[in-house]
């Protein structure tokens, strides 16, 4: 994937630009770090990331931010069967807190959809905050009958179709449909080859 250049709104002394691009296996550490950061100790509980277990992204939709060299943003797409349409769950989305007011948030968003939209796939949903994510077109509109596999705000289940039609009478579980994480031998030990979480 091309990596995305995106320049901060701040004054060029003060705050350097940040880069979108494909997750790397180097990132996955401090992915994880991130992410505990921004979720706390029982993100593993919730109820998006029994769709997540075992699963990888899809392919070309794991996307770091990156600003001076370190990693300051994470967002993953995965794939999912919502009501028998096939669908992308994203999530999780998080930015560093010292990274929060340079639209890194934003950028992995856009770069997410343009990516997801330019590879064929019809739609989005997720679970998060209608206000957020409503200047991205997500919206409860066509999630309505859709059921996650727990616990769940029904006014934070939003979609986006991608494709017109996507999610028209979308209805019944959103069930996990992606690859399963690969695992590589070397030596002895086990390790992990795709950057699924």
């Amino acid at each position: 994937m091309t990596a995305f250049r995106i320049p901060s709104t701040a004054p060029a002394r003060t705050a350097a630009p940040f880069v979108i691009r494909s997750e790397r296996a180097s990132d996955v550490a401090a992915r994880e770090t991130l992410l505990d950061a921004c979720f706390g100790d029982n993100r593993h509980e919730r109820t998006c990331q029994r769709l997540r277990d075992g699963r990888a992204p899809a392919a070309g939709l794991a996307l770091s931010a990156v600003r001076g060299g370190a990693l300051v943003g994470t967002l993953r797409l995965w794939h999912v069967s919502a009501g028998g349409r096939d669908a992308l769950m994203l999530g999780p989305l998080a930015v560093a807190r010292e990274a929060r007011s340079l639209g890194v948030g934003a950028a992995l968003m856009n770069a997410a959809l343009m990516i997801a939209a330019s590879r064929g796939h019809g739609a989005v949903i997720l679970l998060g905050d209608a206000p957020y994510y409503a200047r991205f077109g997500f919206s409860v509109a066509q999630t309505a009958e859709l059921e996650l596999p727990g616990p769940f705000a029904h006014e934070r289940l939003l979609g986006l179709a991608l494709v017109e039609g996507a999610l028209d009478g979308a209805a019944g579980p959103i069930l996990a449909t992606g690859a399963r994480e690969r695992k590589a031998r070397r030596g002895r030990k086990e390790r992990l080859v795709s950057c699924a979480a």
